[in-house]
């Protein structure tokens, strides 16, 4: 099963089934990376998979590794949902490991790991050279079986070509039938080079004429450039006055700021100037009535 072959191979953790009982993309993350790592030390495969973009992107780059370097189509649905479904994808790989070390799996003693790499690097790269050549067997094949299956039609037409005597006329009628469709088409070769021709010198009368024009504007542009508008002098000064309008407007505007200051300043005192006398005045009452109702009391 998936948790022996992962110990067989090497894998330093210790996984159990129970693991994938609910989604766990971690550690589907973390066997994958280590199974590519395993398989090519030198891929590129960035191991980032905190965000849901950066999840979405490991699986496709794994499954993309897994089909174009080991030919093993992975469903990478069933390797997001990171539960007991991704096991099932996660074994096609770890049964290709478990393939290409050839029999009953064994524990490689620790001493010998790097000898155990490169025995495991060879197997994988004869696994690969043996399904192409299967590939191409079978292609070879079926073109053999097509070309066998034609074999009795073509017979009898080879048999009657070769049993027909040999006619200098009508060979000579034939040639001069081939000879005229290659001169035909010689013909056409030639007229489409004359196209051609015409096309690139009418490409370059366009180009020739695009450049006139372009130097007649830019000709144009530094004429007017050079010359000065009838309405220049008036514009300056338009503009000197508005900028003497502009300096008076900030002198009042400031002097009015002042003023409204000293303004509001002034209120302000006065306000407290009557609330003080308004007070004193209410003190003052007071006063008054207290005595009096002494008087009345001591009367």
């Amino acid at each position: 099963d998936f948790t022996e072959m992962m110990r067989t191979l090497g894998y330093p953790r210790i996984i159990s089934l129970e693991n994938f009982h609910t989604p766990n993309f971690m550690l589907v993350a973390e066997v994958l990376l280590w199974l590519v790592k395993r398989y090519e030390p030198q891929s590129d495969i960035p191991g980032d998979v905190e965000t849901e973009q950066d999840r979405v992107f490991f699986i496709k780059a794994v499954a993309q590794f897994m089909a174009t370097k080991a030919h093993i189509r992975l469903n990478t649905k069933r390797l997001y949902q990171a539960d007991g479904h991704a096991v099932k994808e996660l074994l096609k790989v770890t049964l290709l490991y478990g393939a290409t070390q050839g029999g009953a799996p064994t524990d490689p003693p620790e001493e010998d790991s790097t000898q155990f790499k490169f025995d495991l690097d060879s197997k994988i790269a004869d696994l690969k050279a043996a399904r192409q050549l299967t590939s191409e067997i079978t292609s070879k094949g079926a073109v053999l079986y097509d070309l066998l299956g034609k074999e009795v039609e073509l017979r009898e037409a080879r048999t009657e070509s070769i049993a027909r005597p040999l006619e200098i006329n009508e060979d000579e009628k034939v040639m001069k039938i081939a000879i005229n469709n290659v001169l035909e088409e010689v013909q056409k070769t030639k007229d489409m080079l004359n196209n051609v021709t015409l096309d690139e010198a009418n490409l370059e009368a366009k180009i020739e004429k695009r450049k006139l024009e372009l130097e007649r504007s830019q000709k144009r542009l530094q004429t007017l450039q050079s010359v000065r508008p009838a309405f220049m002098d008036e514009y300056e000064k338009i503009e000197k006055q508005l900028q003497k309008q502009y300096s008076t407007y900030l002198e009042k505007f400031r002097n009015l700021t002042y003023m409204e200051q000293l303004l509001d300043e002034q209120r302000r005192t006065e306000q407290e100037m009557f609330e003080e006398a308004a007070n004193m005045l209410r003190l003052i009452q007071n006063r008054l009535k207290e005595e009096e109702q002494h008087l009345l009391k001591s009367g």
